[in-house]
Formats: C-alpha cells, structure tokens, sequence
C-alpha cells in the first residue's frame, strides 16, 4: 500500500522470536513483556479489527541470523493486508526471496546503512517504493546491527543520501524511549520530517491515544504500534480513527 499525504497509516507490530510474537524491552533478548503462540493468528487478529498494513519483524533473523521463513509465509497465507517487513535482511538474494513472496515492503537496516549500492540495486529491480531504510536512533545517533553498533551521524544526516540511492521510505525508530511505554519526543521525528523528502514511518514509545494525535500532527505517513497495543494501553480501533488528517 502506497503512502498518501492525507493518511497516516496505523501497523500494528508483530515480532517473531523463537515461533511466537513478542514484545521485548529496548530489543533486549530475554525482556520479553509478551509472548504468544502463532504469529499469523495475532496478525490476522489485527486484521479483523481493521488493520490496513502490518509491521512484522523477525527478531530471530536479527539476533541469531537465522529467518523465520517458515512463519512469514504463514502470515502472509493468513492476512489480505499488505505486510512491511524487517528484520536479518543481510544480503540482496534474500530480500529478493522476499520481495518474490509478495512482501509489500521490506525494511533494511545495517545492510543499507553499509552498502547503500544494495538499496539503489533492489530499488531498480522491485521499485522504489518496496524498498523502506531503517534509521534507528540512540542518543540522536544512528544505531545499527540490532543497536548494537553506534555510527557517528544523526537520522537526519544519513537520510538525504538514502533518497539519492533509491530509498522509497523511512522506518524511523527512537531506541530511547522503544518499549518503554513512557511516551516519545516529537522533535527528533519533526526534524528528520524537516530534513529529507519522503514518506517516514515512525516507531517507539508510543502509549497513549494522544501520541497517535502528536504523529498525526506532525505530518509523519504512518506509525508502528507494539507494546501499548498488547498491554491493552491503546485500542486499535480508536488509533485507527487517526489514519486521516
């Protein structure tokens, strides 16, 4: 599903770690604060409540290097909505496998971030809009590897070059406040909007209905919701009435 300036699409997280969806603490292994069975039914479950787009990210791929194909066929079998997905995209063949599967976006990260030529190849092949970079933020600096890995620049510094190479879009993720449930700043998202020319999904400490408000004010084209939405802190149908502006 394409970005459109007027809506802001809300995609409820689904996040695979050893065969279940999770929500973890600051992507640490370990904190899991959920955990449940069957992946492709929580994602259906999103669905039916009027989900237009699902973020799933596979953990196991960025922790261990080992994909959760096996479940990311069966999500895809089991929802009609289109899927964004991230997570261990470390070489071109394997995104292709997955732009082949019909994913409708996927998310590179460390890949992107060290060999952009990846993200203007894929970006030529399968259209820019399939092809979403992730800037992930820790103290306004741009984390990698699964936040493990610090790179002395600013979202808003690396963002411009990833439009040149053909990015369609930006995931971008604040590793401050992700999974804390403690709410988010507005700022750093308002200046990464300010400082790059393309549809930017934004991800991390989101808690209540008023924070969907702020994200829709801001002009960002979709937010990605986790934690609050499997601790019953937000309820999907009343995000789902932010989608337009």
């Amino acid at each position: 599903m394409s970005f459109k300036k007027d809506e802001m699409l809300i995609m409820p997280a689904v996040d695979i770690k050893n065969g279940k969806c999770v929500q973890l603490v600051q992507g640490e292994p370990g904190s899991e604060m959920v955990e449940i069975e069957n992946p492709e039914n929580v994602a259906k479950h999103w669905e039916d409540l009027g989900a237009k787009n699902i973020h799933v990210i596979d953990l196991d791929g960025t922790i261990n290097g080992v994909a959760s194909f096996d479940i990311i066929k069966r999500i895809l079998d089991e929802v009609s909505v289109p899927i964004q997905l991230g997570g261990g995209i470390r070489s071109v063949e394997y995104a292709r496998q997955l732009l082949d599967l019909d994913i409708e976006r996927i998310i590179i990260g460390t890949m992107g971030i060290k060999h952009p030529e990846t993200i203007e190849q894929l970006s030529k092949e399968y259209g820019s809009e399939r092809i979403m970079i992730s800037l992930d933020s820790k103290d306004n600096r741009v984390v990698i590897k699964g936040w493990q890995e610090k790179i002395d620049k600013s979202p808003s510094e690396l963002s411009a070059d990833f439009k040149d190479h053909g990015a369609g879009s930006i995931l971008f993720t604040n590793v401050d406040v992700e999974g804390l449930l403690g709410g988010f700043y507005t700022e750093p998202v308002e200046e990464l909007k300010k400082s790059v020319d393309l549809p930017i999904v934004y991800s991390g400490g989101i808690t209540t209905i008023d924070d969907i408000k702020k994200l829709n004010e801001s002009g960002v084209e979709g937010v990605v919701i986790g934690s609050a939405l499997y601790t019953d802190k937000i309820d999907l149908t009343a995000a789902l009435k932010y989608q337009k502006r």
